[in-house]
């Protein structure tokens, strides 16, 4: 199965929920000329990192975001991977994925399992606790965000259920991309997964964003790289890759679950 994939890569607006959603919609609309079944956006777009100021920041049950990604996945007729928003919910705060059809219904949400103390998340943020799986023209198909790429129990976890394709937004510092690109890639190979990956570009008042969103392949080599400045990139993959791959390496069929913990 071939599958157009655009990757907007942002830069975000600290803390300013208003000029971060007027980005949204010529993204998706570029998508859309480009062909795209997919676009995917970065984490946390609609405020960045601006934790201390989540009370008057933070969508309510991330209305704002479900009705702009509907409206708009619908008006342009493609799946609108919403990377993720910072959301609130019964008096807690939460890094929370939308993803809708081109029919303008909800496919899934996620919210963030593992948060990152380096960013103060663990200080502001509620983890979540669920997996998240969706179907992009028949093909299975999750995401993470971010950190989560540091867990691999959890990425297998999520691709046993026959996912060929993990996708992850994030805002990933500068400092650490060599660790990004090669995490990227680890994930790909071990889960004989397309790994989407994309990243923010900019800076907020503690961290630089060294973008490079990619694209790889099950096993892993890097089909599309870019580089540090804001831009939408579209790519087309063949997911019949991931039975070539795990035909040839039957590593799903040889696992020992009974020994692992």
């Amino acid at each position: 199965m071939k599958l157009i994939i655009s990757l907007a890569q942002l830069d975000i607006y600290f803390g300013e929920p208003d000029k971060n959603f007027a980005q949204i919609e010529p993204a998706v609309k570029q998508a859309a000329e480009e062909h795209a079944d997919i676009v995917v956006f970065p984490e946390m777009w609609n405020t960045g990192y601006d934790l201390t100021r989540f009370a008057q920041i933070a969508d309510p049950d991330g209305q704002r975001a479900k009705t702009l990604l509907a409206k708009l996945a619908k008006k342009y007729q493609l799946i609108v991977h919403g990377g993720s928003v910072a959301t609130a919910h019964n008096g807690a705060y939460y890094n929370t994925t939308y993803i809708f059809g081109p029919d303008g219904k909800q496919l899934t949400s996620y919210q963030k399992v593992h948060l990152f103390g380096l960013m103060r998340e663990d200080k502001y943020l509620s983890a979540g606790h669920e997996e998240d799986h969706f179907q992009i023209k028949g093909i299975n198909a999750t995401s993470v965000i971010c950190y989560d790429i540091r867990f691999p129990e959890w990425l297998r976890t999520l691709s046993l259920d026959d996912s060929r394709i993990i996708f992850v937004p994030a805002e990933w510092p500068t400092v650490r991309m060599p660790q990004w690109r090669r995490l990227l890639a680890a994930r790909a190979i071990e889960n004989q997964s397309f790994v989407v990956a994309v990243n923010r570009v900019g800076s907020d008042p503690d961290n630089d964003f060294g973008g490079h969103s990619g694209i790889y392949n099950p096993l892993g080599d890097e089909l599309l790289t870019l580089n540090d400045q804001p831009q939408l990139k579209t790519f087309t993959i063949d997911t019949n890759e991931t039975d070539d791959a795990r035909g040839f390496m039957p590593v799903f069929a040889d696992r020992r679950p009974e020994l692992y913990r």
